[in-house]
């Protein structure tokens, strides 16, 4: 069963980009330094899968002030010792003012397969500097215009979208590099829903990635996002239908968060 491995790669790919189109303009952050979330996975709605966190911290990228954001996922019980076990690293520094990455980390190991990858960004000459610490080889590649890693890429549209005016149906793209490619990420808003959280119910903003269809994913249309209708705009669920089974991850912890956190009902 490799559908949790595939998990964490969509968790780390798609969760970014969770504040597509619903966040608002720069001069109210969206998020602050200790900002950390914690989301627990499970496998066709009863198996524990595994957990993943994402944490945001202050730090210097070549003498500049910058927020260095950190994620972790794993496997956990019987996923992890019975089939295989997932540990991922990954971490961007991005630019407080502007949102753009200076450097990427991938740090991977999900069942033996490993990764050690550095990205750095030149904005000013549109290219991404990879170098692959595994095999020691250094590459350069053309970027596209203000493009985001799949990290850097959830907090900048949390500080740059307006969710105000969002109507269902609409549609957001953006720009983004991973590993050695660059692609178009779209994705669409289905409405607005209050769902139930470990902390109460809360009115959250329900999204739908537009992915390949194939070998993970059911249908194109099978992966369905929430977020926190707020002016946090954090992650509060997933739902992943996949060629076998499904996953789903929940928000079970949050800290450090720069707005008040609303719940309509106390569990």
């Amino acid at each position: 069963m490799k559908a949790p491995l595939k998990f964490f790669k969509i968790l780390f790919i798609w969760a970014i980009v969770l504040g597509l189109q619903n966040a608002f303009s720069q001069s109210q952050k969206s998020f602050q330094e200790g900002e950390w979330i914690k989301l627990k996975m499970s496998y066709s709605g009863w198996l524990k899968a595994g957990e993943a966190t994402l944490e945001v911290k202050n730090a210097k990228y070549k003498d500049k002030p910058v927020y260095h954001v950190v994620g972790h996922g794993k496997t956990t019980g019987p996923i992890s010792w019975l089939f295989f076990k997932v540990r991922d690293r990954y971490e961007s520094y991005l630019d407080k003012e502007t949102g753009l990455p200076y450097k990427f980390i991938r740090q991977i190991d999900e069942g033996g397969h490993t990764k050690d990858i550095e990205i750095e960004f030149d904005h000013t000459n549109k290219k991404a500097h990879v170098n692959n610490k595994k095999h020691n080889v250094r590459e350069t590649y053309s970027i596209e215009k203000d493009v985001q890693d799949m990290l850097s890429a959830f907090y900048y549209l949390r500080n740059n979208y307006d969710t105000d005016t969002i109507k269902e149906g609409d549609m957001v793209a953006l720009n983004m590099f991973f590993d050695e490619e660059n692609f178009k990420f779209q994705l669409k808003f289905l409405g607005r829903e209050i769902i139930k959280t470990k902390f109460g119910k809360i009115k959250s903003l329900k999204f739908r990635p537009y992915v390949s269809a194939g070998r993970v994913f059911k249908e194109q249309e099978s992966l369905t996002l929430w977020v926190s209708a707020d002016k946090n705009k954090i992650p509060l669920k997933i739902k992943a239908d996949l060629a076998v089974g499904s996953l789903r991850a929940e928000i079970v912890e949050r800290k450090g968060l720069k707005h008040p956190f609303p719940i309509i009902f106390e569990k």
